[in-house]
């Protein structure tokens, strides 16, 4: 199973999109202390609609917090930032990675960065362009780690509901 990692959520709506993602892919949902947020926003439910109760979601007091209760995340993560030297797409991602992003307003920390350089992706865009939407952007590296490991076992052919192919 995929996992998201949220360092310091800041927006809800944001969180609540990406919980919903979650929800919608099989992958876990870690959010890590301090958030911009209670859990219980209603801005965050909206975002999420009715799957937010059906979410696999820890939430941590700190970065150390969430390293101590998943001891294997350091090796098999993944950190999406701007200031990543590969393409989302140039690397492999095992069932089991972690994908970090940060908060909105600042991104992850260098300091957290640059203890793995060669885990830094980014997602090409234009260079006038700061950052893509945090929600945007989890999808779009999730349903390449998705596709990468043949999108485990989600329904992957759909059907028409009043007519037939």
């Amino acid at each position: 199973m995929l996992n998201i990692v949220l360092l310091e959520p800041e927006m809800p709506a944001n969180t609540g999109n990406i919980g919903r993602t979650c929800c919608a892919t099989g992958t876990r949902l870690h959010l890590i202390e301090p958030m911009g947020f209670r859990i219980n926003d209603k801005m965050l439910k909206r975002a999420g609609l009715d799957y937010w109760d059906d979410l696999d979601v820890t939430v941590y007091d700190c970065y150390e917090d969430f390293l101590e209760q998943n001891p294997k995340a350091k090796e098999k993560m993944y950190m999406a930032t701007t200031k990543g030297r590969h393409r989302y797409t140039d690397v492999s991602y095992e069932q089991d990675a972690y994908i970090m992003f940060g908060k909105e307003s600042a991104g992850i920390p260098e300091e957290i960065l640059v203890e793995s350089p060669d885990t830094a992706i980014r997602i090409p865009m234009n260079p006038q362009i700061r950052s893509l939407n945090l929600s945007n952007s989890v999808a779009i590296v999730l349903y390449e780690a998705l596709r990468q490991n043949d999108f485990f076992s989600m329904q992957t052919e759909g059907e028409l509901h009043r007519l037939h192919w």
